[in-house]
């Protein structure tokens, strides 16, 4: 700051803290063995909103320890200190959800996720149960898309939008693949799948009607022997 001249006190502290936070790790940083080089976790640390679609399971920033341990058993893996690893790096990433000025989480997720048994009826039904205390909160919002609708916009793989704060910050598209995940930034393509996002938004029910559907499954799930 000396060398280009910035004198302005309150410029130079601001300038300060920029650059001591910039050397503050995230809490991520502690499981770099279980996102190896993925950004998703910053990049959810930075944004205000997210809008995310899901087609086959609950997503992750919603989903319970025991739940998604079932899912990573599902996807082939088998170490069980590896499972234990990624799923408390996975609810690690909830803590966006319940801090101060929280990220605003918008959700439409297809019925099939709602009623695929994973790990058993009990799972499903904590799951659930979550899944509706968290839908109470005032800055997320659930809606389910009724298998009824038949075919819709979002027949493609799974996408977050991410959007933040700064007007300068374009946003950003995260569709994840089995290693790694792609991010979009390019106008058209985020345009294109925020009209997606949008779609499936309109052919889902309401987060009110969601929430009476959540509760049925889950009365039926603990009904059902």
């Amino acid at each position: 700051m000396d060398l280009y001249g910035i004198d302005d006190p309150e410029r130079r502290d601001c300038m300060q803290a920029l650059a001591k936070d910039a050397r503050v790790r995230g809490w991520w940083s502690r499981y770099k063995d279980a996102f190896k080089n993925e950004s998703l976790p910053d990049f959810e640390t930075e944004a205000s909103t997210l809008r995310t679609y899901e087609s086959q399971v609950i997503p992750g920033l919603l989903q319970t320890p025991a739940y998604a341990e079932a899912i990573f058993r599902g996807g082939r893996y088998t170490n069980p200190q590896e499972i234990e690893r990624r799923a408390e790096a996975r609810m690690g990433r909830r803590g966006i959800l319940t801090r101060f000025n929280p990220v605003h989480l918008r959700a439409v997720i297809d019925e099939s996720a709602f009623q695929r048994l994973i790990s058993g009826r009990e799972v499903l039904a904590a799951q659930l149960r979550h899944l509706l205390h968290m839908a109470q909160m005032p800055h997320i919002d659930i809606q389910m898309l009724p298998l009824s609708k038949g075919a819709h916009s979002g027949l493609t793989a799974p996408f977050t939008i991410l959007d933040f704060p700064n007007l300068l910050d374009s946003s950003i598209v995260c569709v994840e693949t089995l290693s790694d995940a792609l991010y979009l930034e390019e106008p058209d393509d985020v345009e294109l799948y925020a009209a997606t996002f949008g779609d499936v938004q309109a052919s889902a029910i309401s987060a009110a009607e969601t929430a009476e559907y959540i509760t049925e499954q889950i009365s039926t799930l603990e009904s059902t022997p």
